[in-house]
């Protein structure tokens, strides 16, 4: 049954520029809204610049310019760059608008009013001379773990370890080198525990519907182990953003005002009467809870708990309807690592546009974007001869080898019927490229993909078997050559048809040489006969792989150029900061590139198999977990561990072996002595993971 969607993409945060990480969920949201109107469902499709925060304010100021000039020209930037990569938004809007102040006070006071709001003092780290409150991201010092200096207040980049600002040693503030001070204010709070049987039953609810991925259920299984704690929805002045009503000097953290934008964006879609298809009535109509409409958002992994837990919240206590889905999506890597500044692999996207076509980039998305939560690797050898070997080998080439005897020996027109065996053929090529429908929906595009280009095999197959440039040859084959040509041709559109979600752009100029103008997935079921085509132009070229390598050079060089801001492009807000990148890791990466080390290097540590005892959570802390290892001959050894917000539950951790460095010197903290550090794999926050041992490895092993 035909469906209404409200879809939406993470929003870009207005403190820098797109790149080819947030391209991959632009892109992967663009895909799936064309092939859903494709197969017959109406989709309004927005998205917005989140364009609030510390970080916004602080860059305006060092240009000299204020938040909302600042704001005003990354929008422009923004929206030509979603648009030169063929993201075709209904509507962009930004978080920094009447509609969004309105919407985000309505939902504001409907949780007041519904007693889903409590406030209560918070020590926080504050400037004395900007006097202004510090994020997290805006303090450094020395690491309270492994002694390194100039780490940020909530994560160390070189072990790992995450903690509180006021555990750094000899913490500085990043906007002005002074000492912070403690200092307490008072905070606003929504209380989330008072959605959490309702939120259990909506994750399992939309699981079990295909709304939510089972991977993210399970994660967030997690946060309820030991209950929900309040949301921190204040932030003090001087600050850009809402102001909250009636609390002056206080101002909505941007992770609230920043979800509403989805809302407030389709709002002034529904105002602006640009789309027959909906009215100013229509965007109530959407929103309220029992609504029979869909709202589906594409976002990155790092921001699922705001997505699936706080937003969720904040509707439901305002009564309105919650999320259909969240699709959640991977880290964009380069070459099988991370985006590198020095590699010349962190690419804007204004950058490869000016070097490559957009098309090549959103096919080669396609052949790797699943429904997982996998991150997705643009190989750039792969990434080159794919689009080679597929859009211009497979797919292109047929037109390319056909139409000009369509043209040379029948004035352009395709033959008026198709034997019997060839409509088969066709009949049978359409069928079961039918089931690409189901599997865009499913957000599976990689299949898709697959799919066709076994199709496309097919259909070259075809061609080079009947040889129809020999057949031209042969004057008396004319009836035959024109039926070679015509089923070709159809092959072409029909894989036009199913690739156009891709690749518009040039799925666009292909329909144009047919001049055809399909606009449903349907339309592939019947052949195209009796039909005139245009002269045939060139409509996709092999990539030359010193367009890429001229790419990797000019981002190397707009790096050297132009200078990191400071702060830097991210919204650098404690627990949002990592989450701002939306798809893809922080430019300002928590692990920095490795260096070569000696073996006698890696000697100097000694690293053993612990067995957890106890673990148990660090009163007084946010971030540690205290272990007790048995570390056979060595003995007992207390650990305190920075991986808190990764294990909500830590008595699962008893009885599990890991892998620590047991020579590290004792370190004593605020919170007792830990004696050595235990190893784990990720990027930090909840995103850290213990390394497993295989059965048989006994504690006080060395690791070798």
């Amino acid at each position: 049954m035909p469906r209404e969607i409200l879809v939406t993409s993470a929003l870009p945060y207005a403190n820098g520029r797109i790149h080819l990480g947030h391209i991959v969920e632009h892109v992967q949201s663009d895909i799936w809204v064309r092939a859903m109107r494709m197969a017959g469902h109406t989709v309004h499709y927005v998205c917005a610049d989140d364009a609030h925060g510390t970080s916004i304010m602080l860059r305006a100021e060092k240009e000299g310019i204020t938040p909302e000039a600042l704001i005003d020209g990354v929008w422009k930037e923004h929206t030509a760059d979603l648009r030169d990569f063929g993201v075709a938004y209904d509507h962009y809007s930004s978080t920094h608008t009447e509609a969004n102040r309105e919407l985000t006070y309505r939902i504001w006071r409907a949780l007041e009013a519904n007693g889903h709001v409590e406030s209560k003092p918070v020590k926080q780290l504050f400037d004395p001379e900007r006097q202004m409150f510090l994020p997290d991201r805006f303090i450094k010092g020395e690491c309270p773990v492994c002694h390194s200096k100039d780490q940020y207040g909530d994560a160390c980049e070189v072990c790992g370890s995450t903690y509180n600002p006021i555990d750094l040693i000899d913490p500085y503030s990043v906007v002005s080198g002074a000492k912070p001070v403690e200092k307490e204010s008072l905070h606003f709070f929504v209380k989330l525990a008072d959605f959490e049987v309702l939120l259990k039953t909506w994750l399992q609810e939309r699981r079990a519907a295909g709304g939510l991925q089972a991977e993210v259920v399970n994660k967030l299984q997690e946060w309820f182990a030991g209950g929900l704690r309040s949301w921190d929805v204040s932030r003090d002045a001087p600050y850009f953003g809402f102001e909250i009503p009636g609390q002056p000097g206080k101002y909505f953290y941007v992770w609230v005002d920043a979800p509403v934008g989805y809302l407030a964006a389709f709002r002034e879609l529904c105002e602006r009467g640009s789309k027959p298809d909906l009215k100013p009535a229509d965007f109530e109509r959407f929103i309220r809870a029992g609504s029979d409409t869909d709202m589906v958002h594409f976002i990155g992994k790092d921001i699922i708990y705001f997505h699936t837990l706080f937003w969720p919240a904040m509707l439901h206590g305002a009564g309105l309807g919650m999320p259909t889905a969240v699709n959640v999506h991977g880290f964009l890597t380069v070459d099988g690592a991370k985006m590198s500044k020095s590699r010349g692999t962190f690419v804007n996207a204004r950058t490869y546009l000016d070097h490559l076509d957009a098309d090549w980039l959103r096919y080669y998305l396609a052949t790797m974007l699943g429904p997982t939560l996998a991150d997705i690797d643009l190989d750039l050898k792969a990434f080159e001869e794919r689009v080679n070997s597929h859009l211009v080998g497979k797919w292109v080439n047929i037109a390319s080898r056909c139409a000009g005897f369509v043209h040379k020996f029948f004035d352009g027109k395709l033959a008026d019927t198709l034997p019997e065996t060839a409509r088969a053929r066709y009949d049978a090529a359409a069928a079961r490229l039918e089931a690409c429908a189901a599997l865009y929906e499913a957000r599976d595009y990689a299949a898709a993909v697959r799919l066709i280009i076994e199709v496309a095999d097919e259909a070259n197959a075809y061609v080079a078997d009947h040889a129809p440039w020999v057949m031209a040859k042969d004057e008396s084959r004319r009836d035959e050559l024109h039926i070679v040509l015509t089923l070709a041709l159809n092959y072409f559109r029909l894989l036009t048809i199913w690739l156009s979600p891709a690749v518009p752009a040039t799925a666009t100029r292909a329909f144009e040489f047919l001049d055809d103008r399909p606009a449903r997935f349907d339309a592939a079921r019947a052949p195209l006969l009796g039909h005139a085509i245009k002269p045939f132009a060139p409509l996709a070229t092999r990539i030359d792989p010193n367009r890429i390598t001229a790419m990797i050079e000019a981002s190397k060089e707009s790096l050297q150029v132009k200078s990191n801001p400071s702060p830097p492009n991210s919204p650098l807000e404690g627990e949002g900061s990592k989450a701002r990148a939306a798809a893809s890791p922080s430019p300002e990466s928590r692990v920095p590139s490795p260096e070569t080390i000696s073996i006698d290097d890696f000697a100097r540590l000694d690293l053993r198999i612990g067995k957890v005892l106890a673990c148990e959570a660090v009163d007084g802390s946010d971030k540690l977990l205290r272990f007790e290892l048995d570390a056979g001959e060595l003995g007992r050894r207390q650990i305190l561990s920075g991986i808190r917000a990764a294990y909500a539950d830590p008595s699962k951790l008893v009885g599990r072996h890991v892998v620590f460095i047991a020579n590290l010197a004792p370190r004593k903290m605020r919170f007792g002595v830990s004696e050595g550090m235990i190893l784990s794999a990720g990027t930090g926050g909840n995103e850290l993971f213990l390394l497993d041992v295989d059965a048989g490895a006994r504690a006080g092993m060395p690791v070798k």
